[in-house]
């Protein structure tokens, strides 16, 4: 009886939660109680190849004892929170986006030893010139309160105002901040995601659920007609002012996914529809491995796309594995008449020292003969450029090839443990944001990098503005190499040769020319300093 009690209490404390929350600020949506159907996230699609929109970054704390950090659109007088921001190859995007995080700034609320606990393990090192600050596009101080956003797998130019996170920095209480950029006429349709990107205050404001899809659209081959669901993966952690029990907490669509502790989200779908499933691990740490069962029984799913790039043939998987920051695209079979359901992650081993992910039912599947499913996008379509972005990627030579590598130290017998991820050659360094490049290199290169992880738990590599093909795994060389923008590296066990991949970087295209970075995308490892810049030089 103990979890219903919990869930119970949460209900009658709801109002009096909201209230104290109104009193610190501006709150963020309500979000839903345990057990109630998982609903897509409110669309907003372009129109006459333009997407204009507000939105606010705010936080307040949340009536289950978290800081939620919440992206706020105002729609039809009511706040919605993370709306799936939908357009075409070729769409402009204009966003107003205001900065109005308040203090406490924690992601356990206000707890000032807490705080101050936060304050010294994700505070970032701050630039060569302290004081106050001044223009958003050459911040010269990261606060707690800072932010901006990250467009992740979007291949758009790395500036201000578009996709910059190195410069880029918002102040709480500045005026609205336009991004403003134009999505790749030859970028491929898929599931793309948005999220801060301050270094130092990642961690916590995605912790806080501050992320959202982003959909370029276009034809998927066998998805036509189907219902379509975008699921986003959250996660948030152990909090000694809440009553969700656990360190690890998976949210899906902001739903608790806490089972047994709460009743699992309910996913209703039509018997016998197959349907087209999108999502995000927008995790902070969680490396999923995601099933579908009809009964007790893992169902073959047909993975179309993986990281916003269509796959050239579909891949017929039971499980697909997803570090934090991936996507897949699949279609779900039908559900057959007279059972339920299960969409679960069936845990992954990160290493001795890596974090707990253990097997977690995300929510349950409950058929009906008239359902209410999703229905399938029916905006038009423009055509897609030919040739598409990275096309003949995997016959060329590469014009450089680099070996890089993922480590940790730990300070004496238990002082904080330094993330580094580095170039052979050169020294092991934590990053700091006034870092030079650790790789210059021009447009027009295409790269062939092996990166090894010497750690003790496995790692999540990620290059902003391209995509890479995994060309091999521990040397191995893969037979039909895919277009990804975040891989996972297994964790070493301590003997034997480095886990690595080998990658095809594909630095053609001149509007990626500029300096942008390369990370480990558990974004604690990012924020302590598993980050470098490379610099790419324009053409001749």
């Amino acid at each position: 009886m103990r979890p219903l009690f919990r869930v119970v209490l949460l209900m009658l404390l709801c109002g009096v939660s909201l209230v104290a929350a109104s009193a610190q600020g501006p709150i963020c949506p309500t979000r839903p109680l345990p057990g109630t159907p998982v609903l897509n996230p409110l669309d907003l699609y372009s129109q006459n190849g333009i997407l204009n929109l507000n939105m606010t970054l705010q936080n307040a704390l949340g009536t289950d004892g978290f800081m939620h950090y919440c992206y706020v659109y105002l729609y039809q007088g009511q706040q919605v929170e993370a709306p799936t921001l939908r357009l075409n190859p070729g769409d402009q995007l204009n966003l107003n986006f205001t900065d109005n995080i308040q203090a406490p700034y924690d992601r356990y609320g206000p707890n000032p030893k807490k705080l101050a606990m936060e304050h010294m393990m994700h505070a970032a090192p701050t630039k060569q010139h302290p004081g106050s600050p001044d223009d958003p596009c050459n911040g010269t101080v990261v606060l707690q309160g800072s932010t901006n956003i990250h467009w992740h797998g979007l291949n758009i130019t790395p500036i201000c105002h578009q996709d910059d996170v190195i410069n880029t920095v918002i102040q709480s209480g500045d005026p609205a901040f336009q991004y403003s950029f134009q999505v790749p006429a030859n970028d491929s349709p898929g599931m793309y995601w948005y999220h801060p990107h301050v270094h130092g205050n990642t961690t916590t404001q995605v912790d806080g659920g501050a992320a959202g899809a982003f959909i370029i659209e276009g034809s998927i081959q066998g998805t036509q007609g189907l219902p379509e669901r975008v699921l986003v993966i959250r996660q948030q952690f152990d909090n000694p002012n809440s009553w969700l029990p656990g360190p690890n907490q998976l949210t899906i669509n902001y739903q608790p996914a806490i089972y047994p502790y709460a009743p699992s989200p309910v996913i209703n779908v039509q018997n016998g529809q197959a349907e087209f499933w999108r999502v995000v691990d927008a995790s902070t740490q969680a490396f999923l491995a995601l099933q579908v069962q009809f009964g007790t029984t893992p169902q073959q799913l047909e993975v179309v796309a993986l990281d916003g790039i269509p796959l050239t043939t579909p891949i017929y998987e039971t499980t697909i594995n997803l570090p934090p920051a991936g996507r897949a695209e699949f279609i779900v079979p039908g559900l057959p008449v007279g059972q339920t359901g299960t969409f679960l992650t069936t845990g992954f081993n990160t290493g001795p020292v890596g974090n707990p992910n253990s097997e977690q039912p995300l929510a349950n599947i409950i058929g009906s003969g008239d359902g209410k499913v999703p229905h399938p996008a029916t905006q038009p379509l423009k055509p897609l450029a030919d040739p598409q972005r990275f096309a003949g990627l995997v016959a060329l030579v590469p014009t450089a090839t680099r070996s890089l590598f993922f480590s940790e130290q730990t300070i004496g017998t238990n002082g904080p443990t330094q993330f580094f991820v580095t170039v052979k050659g050169q020294k092991p360094r934590v990053f700091h944001l006034d870092d030079p490049p650790a790789i210059v290199t021009q447009v027009g290169a295409v790269e062939d990098w092996t990166i090894e992880n010497r750690a003790g738990e496995t790692h999540d590599f990620h290059i902003h503005q391209v995509h890479f093909l995994v060309m091999a795994i521990n040397g191995v060389p893969v037979p039909n190499p895919e277009l990804q923008d975040s891989f996972s590296i297994p964790y070493w066990s301590g003997s034997g040769p480095y886990p690595s991949i080998t990658v095809r970087m594909d630095f053609r295209d001149p509007n990626i020319a500029g300096t942008f970075v390369y990370h480990c995308h558990i974004l604690d490892h990012e924020d302590a300093g598993m980050m470098a810049k490379i610099q790419v030089l324009p053409a001749n």
